[in-house]
């Protein structure tokens, strides 16, 4: 499946990178044409080097409600959630999306985590808990559609069944003779779709370009996901950091009882205890992640992600929420910068 999918990729142009989740089209040599697709069309991504994990047995949903942060009990099949596993502190690990299926749940992580966060889950399985866990990731596929006309290309293949419903419903359909999960959102705030396949990657992929889905690879998604806020492993997502600082109060139910980290989210959340929030900030030159954030002679946080674009440099940052104000002139090493609101992520209390 995976050899397939590279081969007619690379006869579109792609370059590959070696990534934590497995070989990747770095880009394909259309980066304009891609980025003006996902703004006034449609541009497809391939994310199979993401993680999936199916956990199944009666007691998976209780178990997931247990286990992270979302309302997992209150889910039906064909609906869906962002949730964010922590630890017993409420660090975060990972941001994941749940798709709940008639006999299962599909976890769509972050690339090189699927085994890390089986792991993990497999440590709170108990004697009596009738859960299983299975890592798909090599089994499947995961694509990406992203953009303002998503909507018409789902139509287009059949799948204007979706098209309207709930951020996180999925349905299954078959499209030009391959069986294909597809759910609402594309995995950033731009709207779109993820589908998740099981065979004939090659085939869909295929059908998918000649619908008019520009190839987008995962430079530009990296630059997207900081332009638009996402948080990812390793930069914004850390032992150091609980989910309500990264922003990610729509994967937190505040009123579901107890799971792990539930007590420190609580009380952050009841005494507004959040010292730092995820902001973008605008840079007049490049800088180095982990550089320091200063306001005059205060340092107020720290970069986590930088990315280059078309209206100049662009970088993600934790600031103390004492030091946020609208429009907040900062500097970073030798480079100005401005923070900027960011469409992913939250800082309001609910």
């Amino acid at each position: 499946m995976t050899q397939a999918l590279r081969e007619l990729q690379a006869s579109a142009g792609a370059t590959f990178t070696s990534t934590a989740g497995g070989d990747t089209p770095l880009g394909f040599g259309n980066d304009p044409i891609a980025l003006q697709a996902v703004q006034t069309g449609v541009a497809i991504c391939d994310r199979s080097h993401w993680g999936r994990i199916e956990v199944s047995g009666n007691d998976r949903l209780r178990f997931l409600h247990n286990q992270t942060t979302n309302d997992f009990q209150s889910l039906k099949p064909g609906q869906g959630c962002d949730t964010v596993f922590v630890t017993s502190t409420a660090r975060t690990i990972d941001l994941a999306t749940a798709y709940v299926l008639e006999s299962a749940v599909l976890l769509l992580v972050s690339p090189g985590y699927s085994q890390k966060l089986t792991q993990w889950m497999d440590r709170y399985i108990f004697f009596a808990d009738q859960v299983d866990l299975k890592d798909i990731t090599g089994d499947t596929a995961t694509f990406s559609l992203l953009g303002k006309n998503s909507d018409d290309l789902v139509t287009q293949i059949g799948a204007g069944a979706i098209v309207g419903q709930p951020y996180g419903s999925h349905q299954v359909f078959e499209i030009t003779g391959v069986e294909v999960r597809i759910a609402v959102g594309s995995g950033l705030a731009t709207s779109g779709y993820t589908l998740i396949v099981n065979g004939e990657a090659a085939v869909l992929w295929k059908t998918l370009t000649e619908a008019g889905a520009a190839p987008l690879g995962d430079r530009l998604w990296e630059q997207l996901r900081i332009t638009e806020g996402r948080p990812v492993p390793g930069h914004e997502l850390t032992e150091d950091i609980n989910p309500l600082e990264a922003g990610l109060w729509q994967t937190i139910s505040l009123s579901k009882g107890c799971y792990i980290g539930q007590e420190t989210i609580a009380r952050l959340h009841t005494y507004k205890g959040v010292k730092q929030q995820l902001w973008g900030i605008r840079l007049s030159q490049s800088a180095a992640p982990e550089s320091v954030v200063m306001l005059g002679e205060e340092k107020v946080g720290v970069l986590t992600s930088m990315t280059e674009t078309e209206r100049g440099y662009l970088g993600l940052a934790y600031i103390r929420t004492k030091a946020v104000s609208p429009n907040l002139k900062v500097q970073v090493g030798e480079t100005e910068g401005e923070l900027v609101a960011l469409p992913f992520v939250s800082h309001e209390y609910p």
